[in-house]
């Protein structure tokens, strides 16, 4: 099943309205990929990267939204390159 391009400029989106409140604390969040069974992998950058609270941030803040403003999504999960 070929991955939804409508879906991936709706991720985008809602990544850009994230951003601010991220970046406003000294870290940001980059688009990785959307899974075909449509997961969402991105990367914590900056304070957010090694942040203790990165996760909560992840699952209470960048999910949530991508969630409430995309239905289709089922997860948000962070990539972590070693």
């Amino acid at each position: 099943m070929p991955i939804n391009e409508e879906l991936v400029i709706k991720v985008k989106n809602v990544i850009e309205q994230i951003r601010p409140y991220l970046q406003a604390d000294g870290g940001d969040v980059e688009y990785i990929n959307l899974t075909e069974d449509n997961v969402v992998n991105i990367r914590l950058l900056g304070m957010c990267g090694n942040c203790p609270h990165s996760r909560m941030t992840l699952k209470n803040g960048i999910e949530a939204a991508m969630v409430r403003a995309i239905p289709e999504i089922k997860a948000v999960e962070s990539v972590i390159e070693e």
